[in-house]
């Protein structure tokens, strides 16, 4: 808004300017003065320059109207250069409390995510995760990005994510994640074991390019990896194989929509996490669907240490910190599921699926 007002200050000292030049011309003219004669005499005026009049200013009118192409013309400048100061001032007062104010927000993050990198991917992600109104930060040095990442309002750290200055000034020891993103391998494993030792509780999602660096990213403590292009080439060989399918999906707009398409059949995906005092430790997937009684499916199993079992077998053990994937009849749910509290719905998690 005060850029506006700025930039019309400029506007309006020019064209006064502009107007005080043309009628101090054309009067000079008027007394009988030559057009050069005329632009010379208006020059040395206004700017002060001293060179002496051109021509000798006898008449009383005339020293009357260069008094006022003086004034007028000395107005006109102060005007539009006060109007070029003062847009400078704002817009570098305007940074200052932009960063103060950026400072003081991520200070006060708790429990957010720290985004490694505004590419594409990091974009998207940020997209996603503003659209689920999560607390999360952007770290990148690319001043194009950074300026892309300000005007989107994003919250962020301009700096390298492989330094741990820059780490500890996003909030990494309140962060609940972290996603490193870079198109290149190795600063993402460094991100990772940098991120790892800095907060052990931190869940670390981490991009590879290269299917062989999954297992790097995964010893340098990412608790899970994905590989775009893998994932792009398992799309398009599912599109060459089953297009109709994956219209379908399409169509309900992902995961969160395809659960909101099931909650109208009355399914629901549901999560049951096996803790200490829970009675399914040592148990078997077996003896869950026979307590349910036929209500449900279960869907995958993932472990405590983030692996996923797509649909486990009967005989499959279960052990603390387990959580059960269950599909059914929201209504139906057996009564020790929802004892043991079930969780939320599930909208999306990525892991190793065996």
């Amino acid at each position: 808004m005060r850029n506006n007002s700025s930039f019309r200050r400029i506007v309006a000292g020019i064209v006064f300017f502009s107007l005080t030049v043309v009628a101090a011309v054309v009067g000079y003219m008027v007394a009988g003065w030559g057009f050069l004669d005329a632009i010379y005499m208006v020059v040395i005026t206004v700017f002060g320059v001293g060179y002496g009049e051109v021509k000798p200013l006898a008449s009383p009118v005339l020293k009357l109207f260069t008094i006022f192409v003086i004034i007028a013309g000395a107005l006109s400048v102060a005007y539009t250069v006060s109007g070029f100061v003062q847009l400078i001032t704002e817009g570098e007062i305007r940074r200052a409390l932009n960063l103060k104010r950026m400072t003081k927000d991520i200070e006060n993050l708790e429990d957010h995510v720290i985004i490694c990198g505004f590419g594409r991917i990091g974009q998207l992600i940020a997209r996603k995760l503003k659209h689920d109104r999560q607390l999360f930060i952007i770290i990148d040095n690319d001043s194009e990005r950074i300026a892309m990442a300000q005007e989107q309002g994003y919250l962020l750290y301009q700096g390298n994510a492989t330094d741990e200055t820059a780490l500890e000034a996003a909030g990494i020891y309140r962060a609940k994640s972290l996603a490193t993103v870079l198109p290149n391998d190795a600063i993402n494993v460094f991100i990772t074991l940098t991120a790892r030792e800095m907060n052990p509780k931190l869940m670390i999602l981490a991009r590879g390019e290269m299917p062989s660096t999954e297992k790097k990213l995964r010893l340098a403590g990412a608790n899970h990896v994905v590989l775009p292009a893998s994932i792009s080439a398992l799309r398009m060989a599912h599109l060459i194989s089953h297009p109709s399918a994956v219209d379908f999906l399409s169509q309900t707009d992902g995961y969160h929509g395809l659960n909101e398409f099931l909650a109208e059949l009355d399914i629901q995906l549901n999560e049951l996490v096996v803790e200490a005092s829970s009675p399914l430790i040592g148990g078997t997937i077996g003896d869950i669907e026979i307590k349910g009684q036929g209500t449900f499916i279960t869907v995958a199993l993932r472990r405590a240490d983030g692996e996923v079992i797509i649909h486990p077998s009967r005989a499959t053990y279960l052990a603390l910190g387990d959580s059960i994937i269950l599909m059914g009849h929201q209504g139906d749910m057996p009564n020790f599921a929802q004892q043991t509290a079930l969780r939320k719905e599930i909208r999306y998690r990525g892991a190793r699926v065996r």
